[in-house]
C-alpha cells in the first residue's frame, strides 16, 4: 500500500516528482477518534522494551488514556527490562506487564518490537500465540524480508500492518512530549498494510501512527520499507557518515590540523552547520552559501565522491534485496550472546569531541566545502539509487534526508557519531560497523586521491545534482515535518 485512504482521519495529497502521493496529518486533536479507528481492539500488546518499545508503549498509553483501551508490555522470560517497565507504571498486578507470549495471546493489536534477530528466531512461537482476528504490527520490515527469503508465511486469520517511525525510539518519545506544548510535535511515520484480514487494518494502522504522535503519516509497502530502511542504516544514516568523518578527520590531520580543528572540519561540520542548513533551507543551499572558491572545492569533492558512494549503496541494496544482509544479522545473534560487539569509539578522533563541544559557544563554524561536497555526494547517491529502484519519493526523502538531518544528526551533534553507532539497534549497529569501513576506504583510496590528482572531475555530476528532482521533493515534504526541533 502506498496510497492512503481513511473513513475516519483526514487525507491530503502531496505533489512529488513521481506523481501525487497521499499523507495523513496527525495531531492531538485527533486522539478522540482513535477508539473508533481501533474498533474491536480492547488491548494493545507492545512486545519488547528497547528504545522503540518503551517509546511506543508510553506514547500509546498516553494517547489512549480514558478510552478503555489498555496498553500492555510483554517481555521475554528473564528480561533485564522488567524493572524499567515497572518504573514507567506497567505492572503485572493490573495486567499491563507480563510474559510476551501471554500478552500477545490476549491482545487484539500486537506490536512486535523485539530485536530483529530475536523476532526471526522466535516468530513461530509468536505466530502460534496470536488469536484469529488479531492484528500483528511491525515497525520494521525485517521479518517480512526473512519470511520471503525463507519461504515462510504469516499465520492465517491475522492482519499484518506496519508503522515505521522516521527516527530512533528516543526521538519518538521526546518529540511526543514536546507535542504536549506544541500541537503536532512528534516524529513522522510511514505506514503499510501487508495483509488486511477483516477490513480494519488500514484504520488500525493509522490510529497506531497518530497515537504515536506522528504529525504526518506516509504510505509505503513493507517490501519497500525494509529495503530502504536497512540500506539507509548502512549508508547515509549511519555507516556512510561514520566512514566519511573518520576519513576526513585523518585527511585534515595529515594536512597539519590539530585534533580539535580536524574534528571541527569533519564530524562537527557534518552534524552541525551542514545538517542545519539542509534542514532549514534544503540541499542546494549548502553549496549556494559558499563563496566562489568554496563552490569550486565543493564541486570537485562532490564529483570525485559520488560514483564510489553510488557503487557502494548499490552493493548494499543488492545485499539486502538478496537476503544476504538479513541472514548476516540473524547469524550474528549467536555470536553476540557470548562475544558482544566492542565499541567503535576507540579511534583517535573521538577523543577530540568533548573539547570541541565545550567550546561551541565561542566558535561559529562556517561550512567546510570539501566536507560538504563529499557528504552531499553520499546523500545524493542514496537518493538516486532508491529512485532508480522504484521507491516512492516520500520514502526516499524521509529515509535519506529528513531522518538524517532532523533526527540522527542532531543526536550525533550532541554526543558524536561513534556514540550514535554504539547505541543504536543491533541491526543498525552491525550494518554501520560492516559498511562504515567500506565507505572510509572508498574515500581514502578512490575519492580523495582523485581530488588531489590532476585529472578534471566529471562536471556533469555537479550539474545533475543541481537539477536533481530531490530538491523539488524536499521542498514539498519539508513543511510536513514536526514544528519544533527535537530536544536532545
Amino acid at each position: 500500500m502506498t496510497a492512503l485512504s481513511s473513513q475516519i482521519f483526514p487525507v491530503r495529497g502531496v505533489e512529488l516528482p513521481g506523481g501525487a502521493e497521499t499523507v495523513v496529518p496527525g495531531g492531538r486533536h485527533l486522539f478522540p477518534l482513535l477508539p473508533a479507528a481501533l474498533d474491536g481492539v480492547r488491548r494493545i500488546g507492545v512486545l519488547g522494551w528497547g528504545p522503540q518499545g518503551r517509546a511506543q508503549a508510553l506514547n500509546l498509553r498516553d494517547s489512549l488514556a480514558g478510552s478503555g483501551i489498555r496498553v500492555a508490555v510483554g517481555l521475554r522470560p528473564g528480561s533485564a527490562s522488567v524493572d524499567a517497565a515497572r518504573a514507567e507504571g506497567f505492572q503485572s498486578g493490573d495486567g499491563t506487564l507480563g510474559d510476551w507470549l501471554s500478552v500477545a495471546a490476549d491482545s487484539d493489536l500486537v506490536i512486535a518490537l523485539i530485536s530483529d534477530a530475536a523476532l526471526v528466531a522466535h516468530h513461530g512461537e509468536l505466530f502460534a500465540a496470536l488469536r484469529t482476528g488479531a492484528t500483528l504490527g511491525l515497525s520494521h520490515g525485517f521479518l517480512v524480508g526473512h519470511l520471503s527469503q525463507a519461504g515462510g508465511q504469516f499465520p492465517a486469520g491475522v492482519s499484518v500492518v506496519a508503522v515505521c517511525p522516521k527516527g530512533m525510539g528516543d526521538s519518538v518519545r521526546r518529540l511526543y512530549l514536546q507535542g504536549a506544548e506544541v500541537n503536532g510535535a512528534g516524529i513522522n511515520s510511514s505506514v503499510a498494510v501487508h495483509r488486511d484480514h477483516d477490513g480494519r487494518a488500514v484504520e488500525r494502522a493509522l490510529a497506531w501512527s497518530i497515537g504515536l504522535g506522528s504529525p504526518y503519516t506516509f504510505g509505503t509497502t513493507l517490501d519497500n520499507e525494509y529495503r530502504s530502511d536497512i540500506v539507509g542504516e548502512r549508508a547515509i544514516l549511519l555507516g556512510a557518515v561514520h566512514g566519511l568523518v573518520e576519513s576526513l578527520y585523518q585527511r585534515f590531520r595529515l594536512a597539519g590540523d590539530d585534533s580539535q580543528t580536524a574534528y571541527e572540519r569533519s564530524c562537527e561540520n557534518v552534524t552541525g552547520p551542514i545538517a542545519r542548513t539542509i534542514s532549514a533551507h534544503g540541499l542546494a543551499a549548502v553549496r549556494d552559501r559558499l563563496d566562489p572558491e568554496g563552490q569550486g572545492v565543493f564541486d570537485r569533492a562532490y564529483a570525485v565522491t559520488y560514483r564510489p558512494a553510488f557503487d557502494l549503496v548499490a552493493e548494499i541494496y543488492d545485499e539486502v534485496d538478496s537476503g544476504n544482509e538479513l541472514r548476516s544479522v540473524a547469524m550474528a545473534a549467536e555470536r553476540l550472546a557470548s562475544r558482544p560487539m566492542a565499541p567503535i569509539s576507540g579511534s583517535p578522533m573521538w577523543a577530540a569531541g568533548p573539547a570541541v563541544r565545550a567550546r561551541r559557544s565561542e566558535r561559529d563554524l562556517p561550512i567546510e566545502p570539501f566536507t560538504a561536497g563529499a557528504f552531499l555526494a553520499m546523500m545524493t547517491a542514496q537518493v538516486d539509487l532508491l529512485a532508480e529502484r522504484g521507491h516512492p519519493w516520500s520514502e526516499i526523502v524521509n529515509e535519506s534526508v529528513i531522518e538524517a538531518v532532523d533526527s540522527l544528526l542532531p543526536y550525533m551533534h550532541a554526543r558524536d557519531v561513534a556514540y550514535m553507532v554504539d547505541n543504536c539497534s543491533v541491526t543498525a549497529r552491525l550494518g554501520a560497523r560492516k559498511w562504515g569501513p567500506r565507505f572510509q576506504t572508498a574515500c581514502e583510496q578512490i575519492a580523495f586521491p582523485a581530488f588531489d590528482g590532476t585529472a578534471e572531475p566529471d562536471g556533469g555530476l555537479v550539474d545533475a545534482f543541481r537539477k536533481n528532482p530531490v530538491h523539488d521533493a524536499l521542498a514539498s515534504l519539508a513543511p510536513l515535518r514536526p514544528p519544533v526541533d527535537i530536544s536532545v
